[in-house]
């Protein structure tokens, strides 16, 4: 019959009083007769207390204490990686940080061991957050950081929650700084001093709330007005590039035009210094010229004064072809026609093919240049004797 079957006498159902359950007692005293058996223990007879139990020797239960007691000493070596630093606690108290390399410290539950990477960087984000400027204009900020942990033991026990709490000064550093510029100033040239300026905000107000965060970098991504307006502040901002490139341009031509204007100037110095040079020097020559002439003069008057008429004379006379004078007395004008004879001597210059028309040539100047002369001397004569007469 199977043992499941009704009426048999294996039924688990059947409830009969030689059918209950395993005798505890019976179970624990095979374990102990296997474990006396093991550590050279003695079993306790049946016969006697019903409850029964384990009788090992003193060296058996010493052996089993020291192996426990070294694991658990054991289990307190650890080794702390080189980005990361060690904080103990004993009993939930911070008790000490530990450097990079091998350590040991009480195990669990008297003293716990907690891991912080202060080389890892960390990031956070805030975008599209609508922010209020100076001049009460709407400005959206895409911003990010990146920080790291500088104090471990202020990282975990100081703050919370310090992740949360950076998110929060971020926000609020950002609107601060921004409610403290103008719209243009924000979206064209004051990004990097923006960001500068929040990143010093946030590690100040870190650093008073204890989190142990560094912050090393903050990047001010995008600074852009809203949707809505976004067409008009292009124009804008197109128009002010274009004066920007007018401004460039025009110092770029100053830049090429003041030095040649300078060099210039100074030509016109140089060449005005020059100028007076020769002007000073004509006009000393002349006042030692008038102070002879006024020394010869004071010697003998009337031959100085007959003396500066005839070169004046000569001086005009040298500059005119044609001279007409006018007798004393009588009707008829002389005309002394200086251009012709002057004309005949250049004829008498022209050159001859033969050998010796350098010759013919030089004697046909010089009569030319003596007849000229004596046509001078002969009208300067006259004019000295009608001076004479005159006198």
């Amino acid at each position: 019959m199977a043992w499941n079957e009704p009426g048999g006498e294996k039924d688990p159902w059947g409830k009969k009083n030689d059918q209950g359950p395993p005798d505890l007692d019976e179970v624990f005293k095979n374990i102990q007769s296997k474990l006396s058996g093991l550590f050279g223990g003695s079993k306790t007879p049946s016969s006697g207390s019903s409850g029964g139990g384990f009788n090992f020797s003193g060296t058996a239960i010493g052996f089993i204490v020291a192996i426990v007691v070294i694991v658990w000493l054991g289990s307190g070596i650890y080794i702390i990686q080189p980005a990361e630093r060690g904080v103990i606690t004993r009993f939930g108290e911070y008790q000490a940080s530990t450097l990079p390399g091998p350590h040991w410290h009480i195990p669990w539950p008297v003293e716990k061991l907690w891991r912080v990477n202060v080389d890892q960087n960390r990031s956070l984000r805030l975008r599209s957050q609508s922010m209020l400027t100076q001049d009460e204009n709407i400005v959206e900020i895409d911003i990010a950081i990146q920080y790291n942990i500088k104090n471990p033991e202020d990282y975990l026990f100081k703050v919370r929650d310090p992740d949360a709490t950076l998110q929060q000064v971020m926000e609020s550093a950002i609107r601060e700084i921004i409610g403290k510029n103008n719209m243009d100033f924000i979206i064209t040239e004051g990004r990097n001093e923006i960001a500068t300026r929040t990143e010093a905000l946030i590690q100040a107000t870190l650093d008073e709330y204890g989190t142990g965060l560094n912050v090393t970098t903050v990047n001010l991504e995008s600074a852009q007005p809203p949707e809505a307006v976004q067409a008009a502040f292009s124009d804008a901002i197109k128009a002010r590039e274009d004066e920007q490139r007018f401004i460039n341009e025009s110092e770029a031509y100053a830049n090429e035009i003041i030095p040649q204007a300078r060099g210039e100037a100074r030509s016109i110095l140089e060449e005005a210094k020059g100028y007076r040079a020769r002007v000073v020097k004509a006009s000393e020559g002349e006042s030692i010229r008038f102070l002879n002439l006024l020394r010869e003069y004071e010697k003998a008057p009337q031959v100085t004064r007959e003396r500066l008429y005839i070169d004046s004379l000569e001086g005009v006379l040298v500059n005119s072809s044609k001279v007409l004078l006018d007798v004393e007395g009588g009707n008829n004008i002389m005309y002394l026609p200086l251009d012709q004879l002057l004309g005949s001597a250049r004829s008498s210059l022209t050159p001859n093919s033969s050998p010796f028309s350098s010759s013919s040539s030089d004697s046909s100047s010089s009569n030319g240049s003596s007849s000229l002369r004596q046509s001078v001397d002969s009208l300067t004569n006259s004019l000295r004797s009608r001076s004479r007469e005159t006198r």
